[in-house]
């Protein structure tokens, strides 16, 4: 495989979106793309990606996807990501910028949605999600009233949003049950983000979330399956992974970049959570 030369792009949201949100549908193959979709990239904005019918084939973080309909698929800010071959899709895609995105929504779509999720055992969500992506794309290609068109649309997306949480949400996490420690959760996920590349002590998002070491420890490991530590290396490693693939930069800078100040200790965490050297990762995964 050739080696990457140029930096990994990051296209914002495209200009053609209204109040944030951008609704196309899948089988339309004669408007003008937002960014090219083909190569590898990544996004400054969501896409939740609704597949009714047809499949679709891509990389997302390094996985080769295969989706058949029904089924529903989430980009999230970052993620790397490519549309390797299309077969007769339908359904639709929506775009919108993350200040669009209640936080504890944030968090059930980015961790509920880690993976497709195929929607053949939810055809009450399925139908509803139709409906709201259709009233998505009328609402954006009415120009009478672009002002309350606008806050219509991003109502839209809200109750979309809202719906597919529903439907990812573990009982732990439905209304009434475990609320406190599902929002401590949240906050998490929220300065894990923020943070990842210098916040390295689970002690760090302890204080700033006001709770012990011990008791974020134990809420994340519960409804996570995970401890803190876990989270901090993983998210960490993921964003080295797609630097050694998708930059020639080398391994000492990645590391630099990342908040590790001794390439020593970077090369063994690397090894330690993925298997391989950096240098071995990128060798193989550019083969």
């Amino acid at each position: 495989m050739k080696q990457a030369t140029a930096p990994l792009p990051n296209y914002p949201l495209s200009p053609l979106a209204r109040a944030g949100v951008l609704v196309r549908t899948l089988a339309d193959a004669t408007g003008p793309a937002p960014h090219p979709a083909a190569s590898a990239h990544r996004d400054a904005h969501y896409l939740l990606v609704l597949l009714t019918a047809g499949e679709l084939h891509l990389m997302l973080d390094f996985e080769d996807l295969t989706l058949g309909a029904p089924a529903l698929v989430l980009i999230s800010p970052g993620q790397v990501h490519q549309l390797r071959k299309a077969v007769a899709p339908q359904g639709w895609g929506a775009s919108f910028e993350p200040s669009l995105v209640a936080e504890e929504v944030r968090t059930l779509l980015e961790y509920g949605l880690q993976q497709p999720l195929p929607l053949g055992a939810q055809p009450v969500f399925q139908a509803r999600g139709e409906t709201l992506f259709a009233l998505l794309m009328d609402c954006q290609q009415d120009v009478s009233s672009p002002v309350h068109l606008g806050s219509a649309l991003q109502a839209l997306l809200a109750a979309l949003l809202q719906l597919t949480a529903g439907v990812l949400a573990p009982p732990a996490a439905r209304p009434g049950a475990g609320t406190r420690a599902t929002e401590l959760l949240a906050g998490f996920y929220q300065l894990l983000r923020q943070h990842f590349t210098t916040w390295k002590q689970p002690a760090q998002y302890a204080a700033a979330l006001a709770v012990s070491p011990s008791h974020l420890n134990d809420t994340v490991k519960a409804l996570s399956g995970h401890p803190v530590s876990q989270h901090l290396q993983a998210r960490a490693m993921l964003e080295a992974k797609r630097l050694l693939y998708h930059t020639d930069q080398p391994v000492k800078q990645i590391g630099y970049a990342l908040g590790y100040e001794e390439p020593l200790y970077f090369g063994k965490l690397f090894k330690k959570v993925t298997g391989l050297t950096p240098q071995q990762f990128r060798r193989t995964i550019r083969e």
